[in-house]
């Protein structure tokens, strides 16, 4: 083996260990940012569960007073419901809910399933959620039904309301 020929093998393991290091690099960075992601899923999750679990005791307190603090009241707003279909601004969706549902309500129980699902991108987040109502009329009639909630959720301010 000549000095050239001798030369040129270390080069080349050098290149190959340089690549080496290089791709152990990617990797460890591909797995922190795995890691990281995975964390932040969990955080997430147990964050929204909260909210939602709140959501729910506020709406079960039978007063559209309650739930308020988890509402934008920007002009413009358009909020979604079962009857009526729509309302287009924070007072009237707060006095219509409270008129159509709360007001003739003696007990009203609003629970979140298990199977709630975060989806999350800067400071937009949604959620969706099944949920379970119960209702006890004024008249004593009983209602229950099995509901599918969407939530759109911003933060807002630096306490993030």
């Amino acid at each position: 083996m000549t000095a050239s020929t001798g030369s040129a093998a270390r080069n080349r393991a050098e290149r190959w260990r340089w690549l080496l290091y290089v791709v152990l690099a990617i990797f460890g960075a591909m797995l922190t940012f795995v890691g990281a992601r995975a964390q932040q899923k969990a955080t997430d999750e147990a964050t929204f569960r909260k909210l939602i679990d709140s959501y729910c005791a506020a709406w079960s307190t039978g007063n559209a007073e309650a739930p308020s603090k988890f509402y934008a009241k920007d002009n413009g707003l358009v909020f979604y419901d079962v009857a009526p279909f729509s309302y287009h601004s924070w007072k009237e969706y707060h006095d219509g809910v409270q008129k159509e549902f709360l007001e003739s309500a003696s007990e009203i129980k609003l629970t979140a399933g298990k199977e709630l699902k975060v989806s999350r991108r800067g400071t937009i987040a949604w959620t969706t959620v099944p949920m379970h109502l119960f209702e006890k009329s004024k008249d004593g009639k009983t209602t229950e039904m099995d509901l599918r909630y969407t939530g759109i959720w911003e933060k807002r301010g630096a306490a993030g309301g």
